[in-house]
């Protein structure tokens, strides 16, 4: 049955999701639109166009790797008070971040979308300047993604940064102190296992980023956005469907999962591909202190990877009865 939602609801939620519309719409469909509208003018009148912004792109090509190109005026704009209203999401630190210092902050789980993450660290509306003063923050984002025109820059003006060693190294030593270079450590793989409910993260083997953070000697801030899988359910692709084999095979050839997700539809709650409207609340923990190795073991790897889990793990036992986790839950790595 069809539950719709009822019309004499006030404007600012209207507003709200017209503002998630937009937002989703240009997530899912900008990069493939404008890759066809650059293509398309170059058979118009308007082929100038075309020429012109791929002049810009090619002077503009190596900011990906080099610490992005922050707009805040695009972090600050006013749609993203809505989408963060919406669900609503917020942030809350545990912990000081000493601006003199370079930090590498891993944030669980990835989710479909990646929302928490995305407005806390890409926008101002959650007032990430003000709860870390002197911290820019840097999100690592996939490849593939800066090679859609207008899309790039759209991500580049929110702080995105290429995933590659040399975008790392960039930030974390030639860009001087106060940077916050952060991850999605299960990255793609792991929005397959988004649901509401889960709390599998695919982490045992992500060791990546430990050995960036002794080889730079950046302290690891451990970061967990509560509720981010409960904003869209999933079609269900247990390990070893087909389903899944599909997704994985996916996802090696492209760098990007698929997974088929739904949640509610503007006009009604049943369906639809707008999210859920859940609470996302990002914890921050409080850094780990990493010493500085060039060259680091695989036991000193091992070692940090296995004191960060344990310190994750802490952050997520110390808060989840706050909402609603049962006691008997916990972090589950694969």
């Amino acid at each position: 049955m069809v539950e719709f939602v009822p019309l004499l609801v006030p404007w600012e939620r209207w507003l709200q999701n017209l503002a998630v519309l937009f937002w989703l719409s240009c997530y899912l469909l900008l990069g493939l639109t404008s890759l066809g509208v650059f293509v398309g003018l170059l058979f118009t009148r308007f082929w100038l166009l075309t020429v012109l912004y791929a002049f810009w792109w090619f002077l503009d090509r190596d900011t990906p790797w080099q610490g992005s190109g922050h707009r805040e005026s695009y972090r600050r704009f006013v749609i993203w008070n809505y989408i963060r209203d919406y669900f609503p999401i917020s942030l809350i630190k545990t912990a000081e971040l000493d601006p003199s210092r370079n930090y590498i902050a891993s944030f669980h789980p990835h989710g479909i979308l990646g929302v928490g993450t995305l407005v806390n660290l890409c926008t101002e509306s959650t007032g990430f300047s003000s709860l870390f003063p002197g911290i820019k923050t840097h999100l690592m984002t996939m490849n593939i993604l800066f090679h859609f025109p207008v899309f790039r820059d759209c991500i580049l003006a929110l702080g995105a940064v290429s995933t590659d060693k040399e975008s790392a190294a960039h930030i974390l030593t030639r860009k001087g102190n106060g940077n916050l270079l952060a991850i999605v450590v299960g990255g793609a793989k792991e929005a397959l296992e988004a649901r509401p409910g889960s709390y599998r993260l695919i982490l045992k083997k992500r060791k990546g980023f430990i050995r960036l953070a002794l080889t730079h000697g950046a302290a690891l801030v451990p970061a967990f956005c509560f509720g981010e899988n409960d904003l869209f359910h999933q079609v269900q692709n247990s390990s070893g469907s087909w389903l899944r084999r599909v997704q994985n095979w996916l996802q090696k050839i492209m760098g990007i999962s698929l997974p088929l997700f739904y949640g509610r539809g503007i006009f009604w709650y049943s369906f639809g591909w707008m999210p859920h409207r859940h609470p996302v609340t990002t914890i921050v923990g409080k850094p780990i202190e990493v010493q500085k190795i060039l060259q680091p073991t695989e036991e000193e790897v091992n070692q940090l990877h296995q004191h960060y889990m344990e310190e994750l793990c802490s952050l997520f036992e110390a808060h989840k009865l706050k909402f609603n986790i049962p006691a008997e839950q916990h972090l589950e790595f694969c």
